[in-house]
């Protein structure tokens, strides 16, 4: 991160109504710490009396699956969430658009479009590896090292001669060199340099999928989303997002990144831990109130952690009440949840 030659992200307060978001992959099965993210959204957005979208982020098409989209629906109402308009078509989302980004491709092809009609993007033919190797130093994240990338000098007989030879390109966007500041609502000021956040990154790749930075970063604008809250580990996300919001005229929503659920041994809740996922708990026994009331415990809103509907913690929703560092989930407590005689 840097402070030198800062382009802040400001606006004046949003009087815009409050709209807050659910935004899961359909990769895999809902685990504890999905159900801690989206729990805190929703009571972010209701507690504020907004609206709550459910958008359905299935843009891999190697790894997105309709079984697991549907899970994730039946999981978030065993949960008690609920939402204003959402991935069940019809009318569920008037004026929105479909709430499946697989289904919104004619929309980001045009954001791509205005972005390429402006020169603030270019075809880059590099894989990873090779802008790895050219790297000089290592970075964390998705789009993976900062590097010199040599694709975005070359001339347009250049580039015409490589797609000719059947070379696949990459759309990245030029990115300013200086720094995207923002203030989060939990985690405070934020200053990314270039490096920090990725450089010039993809919004779409070589093999014709849409980039999930530049996904969100539309979705959220033309949704008139007005919060997004989710882990602290999106946080490098957020520049890039606002980079795509400020250069095709969106106004962004406010982030908050909050702490992340942690296993016994403190590592990041994910996918992989089959035995913390909701279809798991639900499968030993485990009530709804009891998981929403632990999670309401680990907030900071619901003292000794009895069990609970989200609807009854609305009215205690604060983020002053939240940790401020990472929380683990420890055996003894899942033992508790899934005992019969809990709450």
């Amino acid at each position: 991160m840097s402070d030198s030659g800062p382009s802040e992200e400001t606006r004046a307060p949003d009087a815009r109504p409050v709209v807050g978001r659910l935004a899961p992959s359909p990769t895999g099965l809902l685990h504890l710490g999905n159900a801690w993210a989206f729990l805190l959204a929703w009571l972010s957005a209701r507690s504020k009396g907004g609206r709550v979208l459910l958008r359905m982020e299935d843009l891999d098409p190697q790894r997105s699956r309709p079984a697991f989209a549907a899970a994730i629906v039946d999981d978030l109402h065993w949960l008690g969430l609920d939402w204003d308009a959402g991935p069940e078509g019809g009318d569920a989302a008037p004026g929105l658009g479909p709430m499946v980004q697989s289904q919104r491709g004619h929309i980001y092809a045009g954001a791509m479009a205005r972005l390429e009609s402006a020169g603030l993007t270019y075809p880059c033919f590099c894989s990873r590896k090779e802008l790895r190797q050219l790297a000089s130093a290592p970075h964390a994240g998705e789009e993976g090292p900062v590097a010199p990338d040599p694709c975005r000098s070359l001339t347009a007989a250049e580039r015409q001669r490589l797609f000719a030879d059947g070379r696949h390109a990459a759309l990245r966007l030029r990115s300013p060199d200086e720094a995207v500041c923002f203030s989060d609502m939990f985690q405070g000021p934020q200053a990314f340099s270039p490096e920090a956040f990725g450089g010039d990154f993809a919004l779409r790749r070589s093999d014709g999928v849409v980039a999930y930075q530049l996904a969100v970063a539309v979705d959220d604008g033309l949704m008139d989303v007005t919060e997004v809250v989710r882990g602290r580990d999106l946080l490098p996300s957020t520049p890039r997002q606002l980079l795509v919001m400020r250069f095709l005229g969106l106004t962004p929503p406010t982030y908050a990144h909050i702490p992340l659920l942690l296993d016994s041994e403190g590592e990041r809740l994910a996918k992989r831990h089959a035995s913390l996922s909701l279809a798991a708990l639900r499968a030993a026994g485990a009530r709804p109130e009891a998981v929403v009331g632990y999670l309401g415990r680990l907030a900071g809103i619901n003292p000794g952690g009895r069990p609970v509907r989200p609807r009854e913690l609305v009215g205690r929703f604060s983020p002053a009440a939240l940790p401020r560092g990472d929380l683990r989930v420890m055996e003894e407590d899942m033992a508790r949840l899934m005992s019969p005689n809990d709450g």
